[in-house]
């Protein structure tokens, strides 16, 4: 004979007044309910940047390519570098020419002021001597800044990394010349990563209020996040709010563009709550056992909502401190037994 659902459920689960073993109970408990939603986030390089050149030349030399780990001072491109040398040493020759004729005004002024006091002298000579000295000191400044500038020059052909990471492209290769301006390599740093999430607007301000985050990877392992920085303004296309979070002794396995779920507070209410060992299941139905005045397990169907931390929560069936059964699986194998006797016994009356 067939049963429809909700009869099969009862019969299976019934029997209230049969004898059971050991039972355990728990009140039913209200508590607020923390909700939240869950956004996408991904994972970027606080250091990330492109070098590019800063004087002129032919690429003679790169070590490293694509990928490759380079540590901070390392050389990761050379240039071609006798115009910035021939530069160097006309400025040097330029600087010495400069401090003699300097030397030389010097000398004259000193003679020319030493027969100035004992009027030999005119005062439009004396004049002059100090305006060729003062004209000469500088041409030494003007030839030693020039000389300053060519060292430069010549330093901008050594090109070395400027913190220790890894290469992400390469945008020139040996033999090509380029121009100040021009980009060389690009490259990022995985010591220090962040998570860049874009908030909703209705959001935004709960966060910047709570500034309570949650952030785990597909796996679910959680992150350790730091320090919170929020954007100043929403974005015109989507209306949200970017949220940046510093990640804390980032894990060796974390990578710029991986995509993470970050869970950000949404709201607070009341909420019944139930341990989710109580729960009984039978198809769509779910069920509890409850305690009744006589001391008795009763079977009762209600609504459930979400599951945390070990407990289940109850929409409608239940009110507060009402006793639950916890081990129902003590009473549904007691029920079951009588059940399977009571259909044996059937079987022998119709024979």
């Amino acid at each position: 004979m067939t049963y429809p659902l909700a009869i099969f459920f009862l019969i299976i689960l019934g029997f209230p007044g049969a004898a059971i073993g050991q039972i355990n109970s728990e009140p039913v408990r209200r508590e607020t309910l923390s909700e939240s939603i869950r956004l996408d986030g991904v994972i970027e390089a606080v250091q990330e940047s492109t070098v590019s050149a800063q004087t002129s030349g032919t690429v003679q030399l790169l070590p490293y390519d694509v990928d490759d780990s380079v540590e901070a001072g390392n050389l990761i491109v050379k240039l071609e570098d006798r115009e910035q040398r021939a530069r160097l040493n006309q400025a040097k020759g330029d600087l010495q020419e400069a401090e003699a004729n300097h030397r030389n005004a010097l000398q004259q002024f000193k003679r020319v002021e030493e027969m100035y006091g004992k009027d030999y002298v005119s005062g439009q000579q004396f004049d002059q001597a100090k305006n060729d000295l003062a004209t000469a000191k500088a041409r030494v400044d003007r030839a030693r800044a020039a000389l300053e500038e060519a060292q430069e020059q010549l330093d901008y052909t050594t090109v070395v990394a400027p913190y220790s990471g890894i290469l992400t492209k390469r945008h020139v290769e040996i033999g090509e010349a380029v121009s100040p301006g021009q980009p060389l390599l690009s490259g990022l740093s995985l010591e220090q990563l962040r998570v860049v999430v874009e908030l909703p607007q209705k959001y935004a301000d709960k966060v910047r209020t709570e500034r309570t985050t949650r952030v785990t990877l597909a796996d679910g392992r959680m992150l350790r996040t730091g320090e919170m920085t929020f954007y100043p303004y929403a974005d015109a296309q989507t209306h949200t709010f970017r949220l940046r979070l510093a990640l804390e002794d980032p894990e060796a396995t974390l990578y710029p563009g991986m995509l993470v779920k970050v869970e950000i507070p949404a709201a607070k209410r009341q909420a019944l709550w139930i341990p989710a060992s109580s729960l009984v299941r039978r198809s769509e139905l779910r069920a509890v056992y409850v305690i009744d005045q006589e001391g008795k397990p009763r079977l009762r169907q209600i609504r459930t909502g979400v599951k945390l931390n070990g407990r289940t929560e109850v929409l409608a069936g239940l009110e507060e401190g009402e006793q639950v059964v916890t081990n129902p699986e003590a009473l549904l194998s007691k029920n079951s037994s009588a059940s399977d006797k009571g259909d044996s016994n059937s079987k022998g009356t119709s024979e």
